[in-house]
């Protein structure tokens, strides 16, 4: 029975792809350059990550050696992985909350106001690195704009080196991170909350449902669940992904490492790297794809309950 129930699902997945067989070669290029650009990578990054190999060289077969390395010998990738976390855990979930609640708020606003404070907030995710911005903002002179607001409130006596402090290293990753991050997912919620369909607004008051946060929990949270989970990739991507900032406001690598994360630690072992050890980069990488695999999976099945 189980044998024919399989040959049963198998011959209607065929009929599927027969009925429909226009959509699917249309949707072929896609899928080719998909696989090609996306898919083949992940899964020689998964192959390499299981030799020694320096592109002037063939591929040799070490097994788990560069796996034990990464978790038991190499105390840097451990900074690394400890930051990695740490501005994760914290940027992940405040950017998506904030994008989520300013989406919210601005939804109630009039068309004209919506439009242009929508920009405002979309504008950070479409600037660019602004680096040069951040850099004058922490510089550690006295011309720098944080030092001199600070000075000429009496509340520090001498400039701040920020950018070469360690203790504040991550502090001035997460605050630049937010600012880029909101962008995105606050465009996908915004455009969430409008497809939701106001008659059931209506239908919920007549069930019961008496404050806007019954109608948030019960009815628009429900029907935008895939904007949500949008989002959620979005930030999980976003946040264990942090590296440019580091390089490009803390320098490379940053002082005593106190900015290190996986991404950066992966440019310092990948090619353009003087170390060219692609296996142990690829270990590396393949490390932090297996992280954002749980982590997207964990918040999958969280926002999967939302509205029951």
């Amino acid at each position: 029975m189980i044998e024919l129930s399989r040959k049963e699902k198998r011959k209607n997945l065929f009929k599927e792809i027969k009925r429909n067989k226009t959509f699917y070669f249309m949707m072929a290029p896609f899928l080719v350059v998909f696989f090609i650009f996306t898919v083949l990578p992940v899964i020689m990054s998964m192959f390499l990550s299981f030799t020694s190999y320096d592109m002037l060289n063939p591929p040799k077969f070490i097994f788990l050696d560069n796996y034990i390395n990464l978790l038991v010998h190499d105390d840097i990738f451990m900074i690394a992985l400890r930051n990695t976390f740490i501005l994760a855990i914290i940027v992940g979930p405040i950017s998506y909350f904030a994008s989520f609640i300013f989406a919210w708020l601005i939804n109630e606003l009039p068309p004209k106001i919506k439009w242009l404070m929508t920009v405002v907030f979309y504008a950070p995710s479409i600037s660019g690195s602004v680096y040069l911005l951040w850099q004058l903002i922490f510089a550690g002179d006295m011309y720098g704009y944080l030092n001199s607001f600070l000075l000429r409130l009496r509340i520090i006596e001498a400039p701040i080196l920020w950018l070469q402090t360690p203790k504040y290293a991550l502090v001035i990753i997460i605050i630049v991170q937010l600012w880029l991050s909101l962008g995105v997912s606050f465009l996908s919620f915004i455009a969430g909350l409008q497809t939701v369909d106001k008659t059931l607004y209506e239908a919920a008051a007549i069930d019961g449902i008496r404050n806007r946060w019954q109608e948030l929990w019960h009815v628009t949270l429900p029907q935008m669940k895939s904007q949500l989970m949008f989002g959620a990739l979005i930030q999980i991507t976003s946040s264990f992904s942090i590296g440019a900032i580091s390089v490009g406001l803390l320098g490379f690598p940053s002082v005593e490492y106190s900015g290190h994360t996986i991404i950066t630690h992966l440019l310092d072992f990948g090619a353009g790297s003087q170390r060219m050890e692609l296996g142990y980069a690829s270990a590396i990488a393949t490390m932090l794809f297996l992280i954002m695999m749980v982590a997207n999976i964990a918040v999958q099945k969280i926002i999967r309950r939302v509205g029951t």
